[in-house]
């Protein structure tokens, strides 16, 4: 569907979206005589890789605390409560950041909010690398919390801001695949430096996560800022400058500053209205409620079917299986690392080829199933050959449907459904959804393990599983393939939910394709 300007609203345009269509397969020959895709490609590429590098530095933490946290328990003597607070403190504190973050980057901008990011989580982790004691080690975890809130908050949305429609979707799944990447990159660590003395070790593994800093103060001298916050700052010549370099033809690029301005355009008005943005989030429309539900609801049970306690806990999980030693153990994990990372990739190609629901329900059924089939194995088959076997089939099972849907997906949902006016806000409302959630998860995890054991909470985990199924069903749309602003004429009709063009079936024709 097309979306005009009719006064201040908005009117939909021919269902299937014959106009954009049409615009956007123009050939750029016939309207400049040269043929610019590649360099465009390359260049929005760039800044998506670049944009994304604070990913890493989520990820790197993740991975390498699964391992570091058994050389930190030995070194500094801490005990099973303060192990389960330093590893979910960092989610739970980074609510901090992404609630700021919305401001910050409506404010500095995106791009020097993506260098803030990398900034406090930097100096936190430098301070959590010569930390003599548990309560300074706590205090760099506190900083390096708040730089993850930002970073989760403000890649998503620079990307989804400065991609063309046709590729954003493969593109705003990049800071997951970044994670990912960082992710392997910790148990590696893990494993590479597990032999070191213990009161070396773990230093060293969070000490090379300061590394990326370098790449990200080389990104900010090739990103441009988003053209969308700079129309929002009447800077249009800059705007047009910059989608210039984005997209491959002198229409398409009025085509897309006309879009932006006509939305921004609305929000002005709305803003004259005196109708602040939070005041619409905390009594929202039933439109915007509907963006809201689905926004921070995807973002929830990403995390509450429990993937960060997979990935933290890993080691645990599989010493309950049976295998015995440290570094038997981290070797297991990269195999977790390795799996995440591949399927991550083959997420970023079908994203924008089958769509974002087939992929939501491939990845919510698989992990429903291979959480059923953790928790029997944990539960029933012991430590036996066969219990290890199973154990690792399900747990890299789980984080590769994990990896080639709810992951990457929720992040692209999450930022490209709630309108301009609402965007940074509402996206970092969506990530401290995500935040509390793992935070919740982590800090929990063993305590919760002891009280129904590990097989049981596995089991709940299942559970919870089972009823995304049921709200991707009811509640997400498909967004391939539509601009923003389309996007936002999915949640205009208040007599039903967006159930948009996908259902089952398609996940079915997507797994036979496979």
């Amino acid at each position: 569907m097309g979306v005009q300007e009719n006064g201040n609203k908005y009117r939909r345009m021919d269902a299937a979206g014959n106009e954009e269509d049409n615009s956007l397969t123009q050939s750029p020959e016939q309207e400049e005589g040269f043929d610019k895709s590649g360099s465009t490609r390359k260049y929005v590429l760039a800044c998506a890789f670049f944009a994304s590098l604070n990913s890493v530095l989520l990820g790197y933490d993740v991975g390498v605390m699964s391992g570091a946290i058994i050389f930190i328990k030995e070194d500094l003597k801490i005990t099973e409560v303060q192990q389960e607070v330093l590893v979910g403190i960092l989610s739970i504190i980074s609510l901090f950041g992404s609630l700021a973050g919305g401001k910050t980057s409506d404010v500095l901008g995106r791009k020097w909010t993506i260098a803030l990011a990398a900034i406090v989580f930097q100096s936190g982790a430098a301070i959590m690398t010569l930390a003599p004691s548990f309560a300074v080690l706590i205090i760099g975890r506190l900083l390096a919390g708040v730089g993850i809130g930002f970073g989760v908050m403000i890649a998503p949305l620079y990307i989804v801001e400065i991609s063309p429609s046709i590729a954003r979707g493969s593109l705003t799944s990049f800071p997951e695949i970044f994670i990912n990447l960082g992710i392997l990159l910790g148990y590696i660590s893990n494993y590479a430096f597990s032999r070191l003395p213990a009161h070396i070790n773990w230093r060293v593994m969070l000490g090379v996560g300061i590394l990326p800093s370098v790449f990200i103060a080389l990104a900010l001298f090739v990103i441009p800022e988003s053209p969308r916050w700079l129309v929002m700052q009447g800077r249009i010549d800059e705007a047009r400058l910059v989608l210039s370099k984005t997209n491959e033809s002198v229409k398409e690029v009025e085509e897309r500053l006309a879009e932006i301005q006509v939305a921004a355009g609305s929000d002005n008005a709305e803003k004259n209205e005196e109708k602040a943005v939070w005041r619409e989030i905390i009594n929202p429309s039933p439109a915007v409620r509907k963006m809201l539900i689905t926004g921070c609801g995807i973002q929830c049970f990403q995390q509450i079917t429990g993937i960060d306690a997979t990935v933290y806990y890993s080691p645990t999980i599989f010493k309950g299986a049976g295998i015995k030693g440290n570094n038997e153990l981290l070797a297991a994990t990269v195999a977790v690392g390795f799996t995440k990372t591949i399927f991550i990739l083959i997420a970023i190609i079908l994203i924008d080829k089958v769509g974002r629901k087939p992929l939501l329900y491939v990845s919510t059924i698989g992990m429903t199933i291979c959480l059923l089939s953790l928790s029997l194995s944990l539960t029933f088959l012991g430590n036996g050959q066969l219990g290890i076997a199973l154990a690792i089939l399900s747990v890299c099972g789980n984080v590769a449907f994990f990896s080639v849907g709810i992951g990457p997906v929720c992040w692209v949902l999450s930022s490209e459904i709630f309108p301009l006016r609402l965007r940074a806000q509402a996206s970092a409302l969506g990530a401290v959804g995500s935040r509390v959630s793992s935070g919740a998860i982590a800090m929990s995890f063993l305590s919760v393990s002891h009280a129904i054991t590990v097989g049981g909470t596995f089991f709940v985990f299942s559970l919870i599983s089972a009823l995304s199924v049921a709200f991707v069903y009811k509640c997400v749309p498909e967004t391939k393939g539509k601009s923003l602003e389309q996007i936002e004429m999915l949640f205009q009709d208040e007599r039903e939910w967006p159930v948009g063009e996908v259902e089952l079936g398609d996940t079915e024709r997507l797994v036979e394709n496979r």
